[in-house]
């Protein structure tokens, strides 16, 4: 399992994920389904994430409604942005959509 701090339009939030990378085709798709389809994500250390929400971690981590493929540990963008410094962030794996479905129109 990874945890991840994940920059989206919407602001921060804190997964946790099965897949082995950050860029994973498969994440990729499951984040764009939940309405993320640009977004820079930094990998966390899970220990850290473990310690951090303490009780909150093993319920999410236990919820069997949840996919395996993706968990969100935290949409409250203000506490994940302050609960981890910089110096805790993997190197940032950025992903932007090509928004195939936006029509241009000239002018």
């Amino acid at each position: 399992m990874k945890a991840a701090l994940v920059f989206a339009g919407s602001g921060p939030i804190v997964i946790l994920t099965s897949y082995p990378l950050l860029s994973d085709p498969g994440l990729l798709r499951t984040l764009k389904a939940h309405g993320v389809g640009k977004f820079i994500a930094c990998e966390l250390p899970l220990e850290t994430v473990a310690a951090r929400y303490g009780g909150h971690f093993q319920v999410v981590m236990n919820d069997a409604r949840d996919n395996d493929d993706l968990r969100v540990l935290d949409v409250n963008g203000d506490r994940a942005f302050r609960l981890f410094r910089f110096s805790e962030l993997g190197p940032p794996v950025m992903h932007d959509d090509e928004h195939p479905d936006r029509t241009e129109t000239a002018a």
